[in-house]
This record gives structure tokens, sequence and C-alpha cells, in this order.
């Protein structure tokens, strides 16, 4: 059928032959369906006409005949006015059922059509597997998703499960099909008329067949069974589940209805046990480590369950046709859901999520001072951090002097970077950059709590503490790092007749922290590397504990043979107190090495802007051009970008992990005004708290 013949309702209905090849059956059913969605009107009103007229004889000119009154009569009710709100898809399907109605040659065919699609196409997967990945894996259903996105769909099949997604390719198919009234549901049996009623019915008790089946497999795998509640598990429901079935369907093939509520009863208990059991899944991984292929599993199961009990009622209910009409808009909604790739991974990655903003959390709360002895104490440790990053600055010179490719020189700043950030990190010393996205989840916490006044002003003083710590966090860093490095090269002048950073190296610093240039985008990137340094930490922490790798190493019996059982167990305690500190200084220093290079590979300059090595450059470079560089713009405009360095490090990283934060725990900041109201409040009459800790 060509084309443009697709809207035409006279051609569809002459071209519905029951004995044509399947694919040509399949192909009229996809642009029936097209039919009704998007229909013009007129043509709705003008095909009236038409079709009766075609009911004489085929089609071989333009049609005409008696149907005016048909017409006029369905025209009305179907192209309708404005203020009719029924869907028009409806308002089609009232015209289409009119047309069958008075003419049972066009409906013969219909009907014959619908029958032997129904008989020749497989209707078990319609029901048992859409909506459902073959394998409980979610990078294998993001690759079918995307294989559905990215080719055709062909309409030569015997699945039906595939007909269904190209006869109902549009999100709005589920309204409509809800919208259906009982007068039309009773008169759209006619579809199905050529179709004997035990036939879906065998059909559906197999599809209940393949899904308990399913749910048994999955329920007894280790994957999912070991991270149950063992309570949920006493009863063995999902060992029973498949016995269970068979009896209720052994009941409903011989018509046997006075054992059947018993053993509905007890098939029902059964599937309630196995939702249960799998509901504890979760809980399990909040406490031992996420999984998103298990949490996928486990939304695969309940799935499942759901659709046995759909089933089910349509199995069991005396007139199914509502029961019917709601699992077919019930199938429509699950295939336009399961081609959404960013639904798939928004919904099954919001607990790892969640899982790495508490991590971080943990981590943060190290990182906020309260009290006078944790500031004095971050100060000692900043100051620690800031003589490290001294000696990383003169490391970067040392590299850039040898003068290697893009690739390497990136990779060996990286590890300069992030063997400084280790060593930080093992002594107990800290980089206030790093503060910000481990702080931020701390902070989103205190939001579930701000409805009281009380925990408004809990989440204010919160703010205070944090903004404080991360101001001692930078000045212990820069009071250390700068006089250090200005120190060493005052030293190299006196004991070498030259700095260790020359003039030439100066100059290029003058030139490159500049305000007037790059340096503040540069330093909102960095800010992103800083956030994602975090995000990869909680990542490996997770996975380090989900695997139970402190566990392998405490009680490994070639590990422990070689260092020890004690020495097993401590090592073990070790690694899982700093797996996640390790993680992110590693990360973030080879990322600020090698992201720079790698990007300029393709041709993006992206240069790595942090406020403490910056700081540390500068003091070099003012080492080497003398005190007089003070007195010139150059020096202040990199003065000045140092600040924004530093403020947009800091801000860029702890508003993305805030609001990575805020998203993952389901938390929406609605009452801004009163927050930001609060905060103003307390800037106002104790503006000294943000700098300074109190002294009680």
């Amino acid at each position: 059928m060509p084309k443009s013949r697709g809207w035409d309702l006279t051609a569809l209905l002459n071209a519905a032959h029951p004995q044509a090849p399947l694919a040509e059956r399949n192909l009229w059913l996809v642009r029936l369906v097209d039919w009704l969605r998007r229909a013009p009107l007129k043509d709705v009103r003008a095909s009236a006409t038409a079709a009766a007229g075609a009911a004489a004889g085929p089609v071989a000119g333009p049609v005409t005949g008696t149907g005016t009154g048909t017409g006029t009569g369905t025209g009305t009710g179907t192209g309708g006015t404005s203020t009719d709100a029924t869907p028009l898809p409806l308002r089609r399907l009232r015209h289409l059922l009119s047309l069958l109605e008075r003419h049972p040659d066009h409906a013969q065919a219909f009907a014959g059509v619908m029958a032997s699609v129904w008989a020749e196409t497989d209707a078990i997967s319609l029901f048992a597997e859409v909506g459902f990945a073959p394998r409980m894996a979610l990078w294998g259903e993001f690759l079918g998703r995307l294989r559905r996105r990215l080719l055709p769909m062909t309409a030569d099949t015997r699945d039906l499960a595939e007909l269904f997604e190209l006869l109902f390719h549009d999100e709005t198919d589920a309204d409509w099909i809800n919208a259906i009234d009982d007068e039309l549901l009773e008169r759209l049996s006619l579809l199905f008329a050529g179709a004997p009623e035990g036939d879906w019915r065998d059909e559906m008790r197999s599809a209940i067949t393949v899904l308990v089946s399913a749910v048994r497999s999955a329920g007894l795998s280790g994957a999912l069974r070991v991270r149950m509640d063992p309570k949920r598990l006493v009863s063995r429901p999902f060992r029973n589940l498949a016995t269970a079935w068979e009896r209720v369907e052994h009941s409903l093939e011989d018509g046997d209805r006075t054992h059947l509520p018993a053993q509905l009863q007890y098939l029902r208990a059964l599937m309630d046990e196995c939702r249960a059991a799998v509901a504890s899944v979760p809980d399990h991984l909040e406490e031992h480590g996420v999984s998103v292929d298990l949490m996928f599993g486990v939304e695969q199961m309940q799935a499942r369950l759901r659709r046995i009990e759909e089933l089910l009622d349509c199995l069991l209910a005396d007139h199914p046709r509502r029961e019917l009409l709601r699992l077919v808009a019930n199938l429509v909604r699950v295939v336009h859901e399961r081609r959404s790739i960013r639904t798939l991974f928004g919904r099954h990655y919001s607990l790892l999520a969640r899982k790495v903003a508490e991590r971080s959390a943990e981590t943060g709360e190290h990182y906020i001072t309260r009290n006078r002895e944790e500031y004095g104490d971050m100060l000692r440790r900043a100051a620690g951090g800031g003589v490290v990053i001294a000696g990383t600055t003169f490391a970067k010179f040392a590299i850039m002097a040898v003068g290697l490719s893009a690739f390497w020189g990136g990779f060996w700043a990286g590890v300069n970077y992030a063997l400084s950030f280790v060593i930080i990190h093992l002594l107990h010393w800290t980089v206030a950059t790093k503060q910000p996205a481990m702080t931020a989840p701390a902070l989103a916490e205190k939001l579930r709590h701000i409805d009281s006044e009380s925990g408004l002003q809990s989440f204010v003083d919160e703010v205070v503490h944090l903004f404080r710590s991360q101001t001692a966090g930078i000045i212990g860093n820069l009071a250390l790092a700068a006089p250090m490095v200005l120190g060493v090269q005052v030293l190299a002048q006196w004991v070498f007749g030259r700095p260790l950073v020359g003039a030439k190296e100066a100059e290029h610093v003058l030139h490159s922290l500049t305000v007037l240039g790059p340096t503040l985008v540069f330093a909102a990137c960095t800010g992103v590397l800083l956030f994602l340094s975090s995000l990869i930490a909680g990542w490996v922490e997770n996975w380090f504990v989900f695997f139970r790798l402190d566990s392998a190493i405490a009680w490994n019996p070639r590990i422990v043979a070689v260092v020890g059982s004690n020495r097993a167990k401590h090592w073990a305690q070790w690694w899982r107190e700093n797996i996640s500190g390790l993680t992110a200084n590693i990360s973030l220093g080879l990322m600020l090495g090698l992201v720079p290079a790698l990007l300029g590979f393709f041709g993006l300059p992206l240069e790595a802007r942090h406020v403490t090595l910056s700081t540390g450059q500068l003091a070099a470079a003012a080492g080497a051009l003398g005190t007089d560089v003070v007195q010139h713009w150059p020096f202040w405009s990199c003065v000045i970008g140092i600040v924004g360095t530093g403020l947009l490090n800091v801000g860029v990283s702890f508003t993305l992990a805030f609001r990575v934060a805020l998203r993952s725990r389901g938390i929406k900041l609605a009452d801004r005004r009163r927050v930001r109201a609060a905060i103003w409040a307390r800037i106002r009459s104790r503006p000294l708290s943000f700098f300074l800790p109190p002294r009680g």
C-alpha cells in the first residue's frame, strides 16, 4: 500500500486480507493504529461516506455510495467540536466500529485478519517478556534499548511482543486506551470475534509459567539470595512458587472451582513472601555496598510479580474485558519506559549516587570544625599540607624543564600531584580544595530538618561551621606554601647564586596566572575535577565494601599464611579506613595532570588551576624576579586571579557535590527564601562567626 494512502480508511478496509502473508497483515495493523492515532478529522468524516460505498465492491476509482447518513452520523460523533474532550483516537475508533457494524463484509475481513494474526504469532512473549530484560544485567539492557532506538524494527515477525512495540510506539497511546468506556469496550469485542476465547487464556497461563520460572530462578540465584533477609526465606517461597502455580493451573484447566480458592490463597501468600524477601535486598545493599546490577535484578523480579498478578486478574475475572484493557494499557506504558535510556540509568544509579554521597558525607564530617580546638587542628593540618605543596611546586617546575611530550609531561605532572596528595593524606594533613566535595553531602543531610525553626538554625550553624572550616583550610595551606617557596628561592639565590626557578619561568607564570586570561575558566574546570575525584572515591569505596575486600584481606588463607593473622586484620582495617582517601587523592592528582594533556589532543587548551599550587608558583616567580615585582600590575593581576581561582575551585566542586547529594536523597529545597533569610540574619548578627570559632 503506498504511503500516501496510509491515512485513507477506505484503502485500509479494502486491504484487509486474512490470507495475505503475515508480514503484510502485521503492516496493515500498524497502519490501522496509525490511522486511529493521526488521521485528520476531515478525513474521518469524509471516509465515512467513501467506506460505506466501498462495501458494495472493490475500490477502483472515487468511491461513492449511500453512506451519507453514516458519514454524517459518525462524523459528528468522531469529528466533533472542540467542546468534546474525548481523545481523538477514541472518536476515530467509534467511527471505525460504526462502519464495521454497518458493513458485514468489511467486518468479516477485519475479524479474519485479527484472528489470523493472533493465531500465527507468539502471544506468550507479549505477556511474559514485554518490559523485561532477557538477562538481569543493566548494561545488557542498555545495549538492547540502544539497539531499539537506533535500528528500525520489522513487521515481518511472529513475535507478538515485537509487533506490539510497532503498533503502540506513541507514548500517549496508554492514555486513550485507558479512556475507553464500557460501551465502546463492549463493541470492541468485534475485533477479537474470530479468536476462540480459550486461546488467550492458554497463552496467559503459559506466560505465567514463564514468569514464575524466572522469579524462582532469580530468587534462588546466589547473587540475590545471599542478600535477602534470612527470616524471609524460612518458608522457602521461591522454591515452592512453581508447585503452587502448577496446582492453580491444573484447577483452571479442569474447571475445578472447589479447590481453586485455597490454592490461589496459597499462591498469593507465596508471592507476598517473595516480594518481602526481594524488598529486603536494598537494605542489605545500603549497609554492605550498592550494586546497580543487583538493583536492576530486584526491580525486574518485582515487576514480574506484578505482571503475574495482572495476568491472574484477567484469568479469574468472570467478565475480563476491563482487566484485559488495563493490561494492554500497562503493557503500552512499559514499552515506552523500556525505550528510555535516561530513565534506566537515572533510576538505577540514584541508589549508588546516594551511597557515594553518604560515604562522602561520612568523610566530610572530618573536615568540619565546630569549636576552637578543632579549628586550631584544621589550621595545623592545612599548614602541613602547605609545606608539601611547596615541594610539589618545585617538582612541577622541574618536570616542565625536562621538556617532555604533552602526554608524558601531563602524566608525570599527575604523578607529582598524586604523590603529594597521598603524602598529605598519610600524614593526616589536608588540602583545602579537597574539602568542599566531601563536606557538601554532609551539609545536604541537614536540609531534611529545616521544616522546624530549630532545624533551620541547625542548618545555618552547619553553614557557618563549613565556611569557617574552608577558610581555615585555605589560610593554613597558603600561609606556609607561599613563604616556603619564597624562602627556598631566596636560599638558592644565596647559596648557588641563582634561584631554582629562573626569570624565564617566572615571566611565564605571570602571563598564565593573570586574571585577564583564561585563569577563571580553568579554575572552574579544576573545580569539576575536584568534584569528580570525590565521586570516584565514593564509587571505589562502595566497590571495596561490596566485594568485601577488607574481609578477604583479613581472612584469606594465603594472606594470613604470609603476614600472620594479626597483621592481616590490621591491614584490612587500614585499607577499609583509607581506600576512599587514597582513591580521591590519586585520581585527583592524575586528572590534574592528564586531563589537560588529553584534551590538548582535541584542540582544547585546558590547564589546571589549583589555588594552592598557583600560589606556590606565584611565590616562586616573586622569588626569581625580586621584590620589585610587587610594584607592578602583572603581579597583582595574578593575585586577583588566585583569589578567583580559590573561590571557583571551592564553589564549583561544592555546588556540584551539593546538587548530587540533594538529588540522590530526593530532597527538594522548596523554601529557598527562608533559608537565605536565615543565613543573612546570621551574617548581620554574628559576622565573625564565619571566620573565627566560638569561645566556648
